[in-house]
């Protein structure tokens, strides 16, 4: 097994920064504000040949309510399932109850644990970490997490007590995995949903919008299927965005979209289809990715409501026809297991290999349906089509005068081929290519006989618009 090491200690002592820089990522949101951390978040490491993970935790003070007291237990979980613990503390801030009271927590837990003083650039290191000796540690570890300073010296120590192990073939790689996006507005139900298709609580949900802030990478198996679940930050409209945080996370939910092979969109059934579910939506369509849509919080919605939101969907949701639609309570667990069958379908569709000549024969089809327009006079020819990529599915026709091909007519031939290769789910892209003319570069030199008889046939046109004339 690949060592795994928790990252805790209050808040602001620099964990995120800490976990950046081991992961060589920028994937923990970092930032001058207490308890940005919210839930566990997952990175993979090397140090030369030998992998290992970190975890990232929020801040742990020992009297959080509310929302904090959830993002304590996500932190003491951490801590559980580490094989190591890095314990953090603010060399400027010194030392406080809070540091000891978690650092009583880690001896009765039997937990092997080191002290990091961070934040030591600019100050005297051997009366920076002086009071911390008070912890009863034999070593600390000095660093400054913001400039690496330390951090590899650091981490060589404690990988030197895991030993070397041969590779797993059975340890997870994300590249097998389906990667499913779980976006929305805030407060749907996001993380709620996330813990009921894992099972247990591995996010922080709290009846409060905005509670996740940054995208979570989950990962998992199931059925013999492995999947890595990304909990994302909800996604407010731009008038109502105003800190600097916020505008970040959204960033990062963008990214997980970028990064999904199946965006699974969420939806508040009692507050029916709003206009930023809509720019969710066409966000993820254009970003080309195999879509899934739940109307969570199904449960409670009186008869004749849910027949109201059902037509709806069906009136504005006509774009993304292709896309399953369920029914859900994720608090509950109703209808949420009949999701994979729709996340898996819809990944088999983007990600399926597309045979040139079944394409062609579809696009001949297609044309004897329906023939192209007349353009100026001469009839648009669509000669042969082949597979440009997956995810989304892309097709790729080549023939003549293809950039005057309306739109209307490009929309009807990628219904065509998303009903003939049965693909459901995904959006398909069609990409035109004109066909080369050999002759376009050469112009045709005429032979001292062909001007001659031009001449003779131009003086016969003029003689008979002459008599037209006078008729």
């Amino acid at each position: 097994m690949i060592p795994v090491i928790a990252l805790v200690g209050r808040p602001n002592v620099g964990k995120s920064t800490l976990f950046n820089q081991l992961t060589r990522s920028r994937d923990a949101l970092v930032a001058n504000l207490s308890g940005l951390t919210r839930d566990r978040k997952y990175g993979e490491s090397r140090l030369g040949a030998r992998p290992f993970v970190v975890i990232d935790t929020g801040g742990i003070t020992g009297d959080e309510m509310g929302i904090e007291a959830q993002m304590a237990e996500q932190s003491l979980l951490a801590i559980e399932e580490a094989d190591a613990v890095l314990f953090i503390v603010d060399a400027r801030e010194g030392l406080n109850g809070a540091d000891e009271a978690l650092a009583r927590h880690l001896r009765q837990r039997n937990k092997s644990f080191y002290v990091v003083v961070n934040k030591i650039d600019g100050l005297n290191e051997e009366v920076a970490v002086g009071d911390f000796y008070a912890l009863g540690v034999e070593s600390l570890f000095a660093i400054a997490a913001a400039h690496g300073r330390g951090v590899r010296a650091m981490i060589d120590q404690v990988l030197a007590r895991f030993p070397e192990r041969e590779p797993d073939s059975s340890e997870f790689d994300r590249r097998d995995s389906i990667r499913v996006a779980i976006v929305g507005r805030p407060n749907v139900g996001k993380s709620t949903l996330v813990n009921r298709l894992l099972g247990e609580e591995r996010v922080v949900v709290f009846d409060e919008p905005g509670t996740t802030r940054d995208s979570i990478y989950i990962d998992y198996g199931r059925d013999a299927q492995r999947y890595t679940l990304i909990d994302t930050a909800g996604v407010r409209r731009r008038k109502n965005v105003h800190e600097a945080v916020e505008k970040f996370s959204i960033v990062k939910t963008l990214k997980a979209i970028d990064d999904a092979h199946v965006v699974l969109l969420v939806m508040n059934a009692h507050e029916g289809i709003v206009d930023q579910d809509m720019h969710l939506l066409g966000h993820c369509i254009e970003a080309g990715r195999a879509l899934v849509l739940a109307v969570n919080k199904w449960d409670g919605i009186e008869p004749h409501q849910r027949d109201w939101i059902k037509t709806e969907l069906n009136r504005r949701l006509i774009f993304a026809e292709y896309a399953d639609t369920h029914f859900i309570s994720a608090l509950h667990g109703t209808g949420v297991g009949n999701l994979y069958k729709s996340i898996n379908a819809a990944h088999s569709s983007a990600t399926r290999k597309l045979n040139t000549n079944q394409l062609t024969r579809i696009l001949e089809g297609a044309v004897q349906e329906h023939a192209p327009p007349m353009i100026n006079g001469r009839r648009i020819k669509l000669r042969y089509a082949h597979a440009g990529g997956q995810n989304p599915p892309l097709v790729i026709i080549h023939g003549n005068q293809v950039g005057k091909v309306p739109n209307g007519y490009q929309r009807f031939l990628e219904k065509v081929f998303r009903r003939e290769l049965n693909l459901v789910g995904t959006p398909v892209r069609i990409e035109f290519r004109a066909s080369e003319n050999p002759f376009a570069e050469k112009r045709n030199k005429l032979t001292e006989r062909q001007v001659q008889r031009k001449r003779r046939m131009m003086v016969h046109v003029k003689k008979n618009d002459k008599k037209k004339k006078k008729r």
